[in-house]
């Protein structure tokens, strides 16, 4: 027996590999939920991504310190994607913030909720008046994706963010559940998060498979996420790479005061020192990550990431910068690949 949400997934055909996460591997409708996200709407559980939620009266000074984005100027209602990095500028983890009116609720990578919040606390002094709770636990994180998305919030009452910036977020009674509902989905395919208590997650599940949303796995999203380019811890948001390098400009404040890892960021702009880039990789066939991606018989880059997808197998990888971008070949082992855009990255003056 699982939790009362895992049961009702598994009536909606569910198979989990709990050794590895907690949620969904697969519906054993991978292609029709594939489809379901670029055509209609699929529903997908990120439970166990974590959430941590930030208190007390210095909270917003806090969080605009530790990261790379704007949140300081930020007010309940809003919200944004930023990246915590360490001293030298190198990636921990990408977070999406939600600004509250009494607290800040972060949603984290998969993992990394221990490690964040014991980073965060070593930054918290005497006088701060900040305090960090883990509520992974206590909530659940469904994951609303594709363009018929806002139509199905529409069909069950809700429609007053359809057009509000991402990160934008309400607190709402969905069939009596409370919600909060927010823009975007964590990936560039249009779409919703949506968090809510634990004990409601299946009542919540329910009522939006019932709605119509077709239920999505981890493979799936794991498929989504190499396409369309989103990094992830332990791959491509190591400490070998800075978010620059990363393809998430759209996170970086390069207005705002200082923060952990502010002037190597800020240098390697000033200077245009980016030396690699993530880019995606349409692969001929499957490569182990880690593998070297060879131009001409030379080292330019290393594959992080590879998954096979209804149009074949791709990956994501660093590339040097001077060796090229979009439509370069390159080798990875026995594979042959192409280098393709990836929708989730910008890439600032390297876009010019």
């Amino acid at each position: 027996m699982g939790t009362p949400l895992q049961d009702q997934q598994a009536q909606n055909g569910a198979i989990f590999e709990t050794a590895k996460v907690s949620v969904p591997i697969t519906y054993g409708n991978n292609e029709q939920a594939w489809q379901a996200a670029s055509t209609g709407v699929a529903l997908c559980d990120r439970s166990h991504w974590g959430r941590l939620r930030v208190t007390d009266a210095d909270r917003l000074r806090f969080l605009h310190n530790q990261t790379t984005n704007q949140i300081q100027l930020l007010q309940p209602g809003q919200g944004c994607d930023t990246v915590f990095v360490n001293s030298t500028g190198r990636t921990l983890d990408l977070a999406t913030a939600y600004v509250q009116a009494e607290a800040v609720l972060l949603l984290i990578s998969p993992g990394q909720a221990t490690p964040l919040s014991q980073w965060m606390d070593r930054y918290i002094f005497f006088a701060d008046k900040v305090h960090i709770t883990d509520v992974t636990d206590a909530t659940v994180t469904f994951t609303l994706l594709g363009p018929e998305s806002a139509a199905l919030l529409k069909q069950l009452g809700f429609e007053d963010l359809t057009e509000a910036p991402h990160a934008s977020h309400q607190t709402v009674a969905i069939q009596g559940v409370e919600t909060l509902v927010a823009v975007g989905g964590g990936l560039s395919t249009p779409g919703f998060t949506l968090i809510a208590a634990s004990d409601q997650g299946a009542a919540l599940w329910q009522i939006l498979v019932s709605a119509g949303s077709v239920p999505m796995g981890e493979q799936v999203w794991q498929q989504l996420r190499i396409e369309q380019g989103r990094p992830a811890p332990g791959t491509e948001l190591t400490d070998a790479y800075n978010p620059l390098e990363a393809g998430l400009w759209h996170t970086i404040s390069f207005d705002k005061g200082c923060y952990i890892g502010q002037e190597t960021i800020a240098r390697l702009n000033t200077y245009q020192g980016v030396k690699q880039q993530l880019w995606g990789l349409q692969l001929s066939t499957a490569v182990v990550a880690g593998t070297p991606l060879l131009l001409e018989g030379e080292k330019v880059g290393v594959l992080t990431s590879w998954v096979e997808t209804p149009e074949g197998p791709k990956g994501l990888g660093y590339i040097r910068t001077k060796a090229g971008g979009k439509g370069l070949q390159v080798t990875a082992g026995e594979a042959t690949a192409t280098v393709v855009d990836i929708p989730f990255a910008s890439r600032g003056y390297l876009d010019n």
